[in-house]
């Protein structure tokens, strides 16, 4: 057990949180309103909120699921979505990609234990029972089992990833109901999602354009805080919930997003896990934000908003379209306190 938080902690704990989330609003969607019960929808979207995905579970085992108000004359592909926090925070509500139900897609937003409950894997069981509950209700929710997407930011880009790389490989033991469904997924969008444990501290220590603003190993370190144990002193750990370790043949597209000068997830993580997959020959479009931290406005350009669209249809709706990075000098931006 880590020691109760101080002040200073309490006061980094939230502003990792809300910087992690803050990718949600990068995404490609109209915000809906924090209280549920005047959530802001787009017209001809339902939802159902707090569905739980693990019967008699923990109260975070829920989900909510946006549809289209009439049913289709189809199965739709679903897209996943699961928060960032420092996988100590956060929250599935509101969620940010909405709005993709308005391009033929069912939405899930899923919530998951964090970390000051259950260390890891609990985090990635969470994630992938909640994607085989989906498929065991899939008529329910007119879902395509075919074609499932992932995303997320931050934490939430690393268990999409993870989701991603070792979906199918029976890795971790297998939770909740329908066990015979499949928790692969067909594609991911990962947002500055750190990818491996292992690497972590020393990129950020080689990283001249930003100075992390935590210490590794420490109880201000979401990192060790997610294994419960040291980085540097526990390499099977390290291996086991970093995405880069199950990367292969058969790892789905990816999609990711990483700022330059970002201080909680070392930029060169993304560089990394892009080289990893490209020696797999997945195929990976990997679009670089110059300047930007963790988070911030160059995320909502038009361009990466088309370019995230894009990637969904495409590999989830099997759309004739074009996956092509935004050039950077378009989402270049003064990096902060310059």
């Amino acid at each position: 057990m880590f020691p109760r938080p101080t002040i200073r902690l309490r006061s980094f704990i939230v502003a990792f949180a809300v910087l992690a989330s803050m990718c949600s609003s990068v995404m490609f969607c109209e915000p809906c309103a924090a209280d549920e019960k005047k959530a802001n929808l787009p017209p001809g979207v339902k939802m159902e909120l707090n569905v739980p995905y693990v019967e008699n579970g923990d109260d975070a085992q829920k989900l909510d699921v946006y549809f289209p108000e009439k049913p289709g004359d189809k199965p739709l592909p679903l897209i996943v979505h699961i928060h960032g926090g420092g996988w100590i925070g956060g929250s599935k509500f509101p969620c940010p990609v909405v709005s993709m139900v308005r391009r033929g897609y069912v939405v899930a937003s899923i919530e998951y234990r964090f970390s000051q409950k259950a260390k890891f894997p609990a985090q990635i069981q969470d994630c992938q029972a909640a994607i085989r509950w989906l498929r065991g209700n899939a008529a329910k929710y007119n879902i395509d089992v075919d074609h499932v997407g992932a995303v997320g930011g931050s934490a939430g880009g690393h268990l999409s990833a993870l989701v991603g790389t070792a979906g199918g490989k029976k890795a971790f033991p297998v939770i909740g109901q329908f066990a015979d469904q499949s928790d692969r997924v067909q594609c991911v969008c990962d947002i500055y999602g750190p990818a491996n444990f292992t690497s972590v501290m020393k990129q950020a220590e080689e990283d001249k354009n930003v100075r992390n603003i935590f210490k590794f190993n420490t109880p201000s370190d979401p990192y060790s805080s997610l294994i419960g144990a040291a980085l540097d002193r526990d390499k099977e750990r390290t291996d086991a919930v970093s995405p880069i370790h199950y990367v292969s043949e058969d790892t789905p597209p990816m999609l990711i997003l990483h700022g330059t000068h970002d201080t909680l997830v070392p930029y060169a993580q993304s560089e990394e896990f892009t080289a990893a997959l490209k020696a797999k020959n997945v195929p990976v479009w990997f679009q670089t934000l110059p300047g930007s931290g963790h988070g911030g406005p160059a995320f909502s350009k038009p361009g990466i908003m088309t370019l995230m669209q894009n990637f969904f249809d495409r590999h989830l709706q099997s759309k004739d379209v074009a996956i092509e990075l935004v050039p950077e000098a378009d989402v270049a931006v003064p990096p902060a306190g310059k």
